[in-house]
């Protein structure tokens, strides 16, 4: 498993147990809400390495959720 997918599994699992936490998805249907958490959060990985490779700046959010350039 490479480095992208370790970091991708890491922040899936922490978003999906905060997601239980805040009783926003039950324990119940973990292995319905995993995957999808999974690979949004791969997708999203994916596409930031490919816009550092490109070249490309990165767009992030701060604090105030306003567009900021990297």
């Amino acid at each position: 498993m490479d480095k992208d997918s370790k970091e991708a599994l890491q922040v899936a699992k922490e978003l999906t147990a905060k997601f239980i936490e805040t009783r926003t998805v039950s324990p119940g249907n973990f292995a319905e809400v995993f995957p999808a958490v999974y690979k949004v959060v791969r997708e999203a990985i994916d596409a930031e390495t490919e816009n550092s490779v490109c070249g490309r700046e990165s767009i992030t959010l701060d604090a105030d959720r306003h567009a900021v350039n990297d």
